[in-house]
């Protein structure tokens, strides 16, 4: 399981669950908004990387 900006590579390196993070530099969480609304970016990433962990895809 991996949370990245680069799923190419995430691919390539053998991840076999990924979730899209938000960029390069904050993968997990946007350093543009207000502290709350952050938050609740890297809850949403974090519910769809554990949504993945729980699925039968691979």
């Amino acid at each position: 399981m991996q949370i990245t900006a680069a799923l190419p590579v995430a691919k390539m390196v053998g991840a076999n669950r990924t979730v899209l993070g938000n960029g390069i530099v904050h993968v997990v969480g946007d350093a543009k908004v207000a502290p709350e609304k952050e938050k609740e970016v890297r809850r949403k990433l974090v519910e769809q990387a554990l949504s993945a962990l729980q699925s039968d895809e691979k």
